[in-house]
């Protein structure tokens, strides 16, 4: 793991760069393992990258703050559960042939690309502006 974090460093990547780089790992990793094994096995390593890089400086957010933890947490979550939905193992998706046999597969993945969609509409918008996600969770706290 120590190897990895230090040629993340070194490449010098921008911001957007290095979120999409991590974000897609997520992606393909999830595909094939659950999301719950992913986070655990990925995130005690990419956090610390997330805020010792330029990421909380392009959000506006400290490199220590709670904000940065939730923010990523929340894109965490969708980011999970669009790897939950790919193919080629995509957990959901057998979830769904299972309650819906007479459905082929082609048809339940097709099915997906709205959902996929709305989902990748949804990161963009909470990456461009990350108080969306930090709304509800900054009010609850006054």
């Amino acid at each position: 793991p120590d190897v990895l974090v230090i040629n993340l460093i070194e490449l010098n990547l921008g911001p957007v760069a290095f979120l999409t780089i991590i974000l897609s790992t997520f992606i393909v990793l999830g595909t094939f393992l659950d999301g719950f094994a992913a986070m655990v096995l990925v995130l005690p390593i990419v956090l610390p990258l997330i805020e010792s890089s330029a990421v909380p400086n392009m959000l506006g957010f400290a490199s220590d703050s709670s904000d940065l933890r939730i923010w990523f947490g929340v894109i965490m979550v969708i980011i999970i559960e669009m790897a939950l939905i790919s193919p080629p193992v995509g957990m959901n998706v057998f979830v769904v042939k299972g309650v819906a046999q007479n459905i082929p597969m082609r048809e339940i993945y097709i099915g997906i690309l709205p959902f996929w969609g709305a989902m990748i509409v949804a990161l963009l918008l909470f990456i461009l502006f990350p108080q969306i996600c930090l709304y509800l969770p900054n009010n609850m706290i006054q």
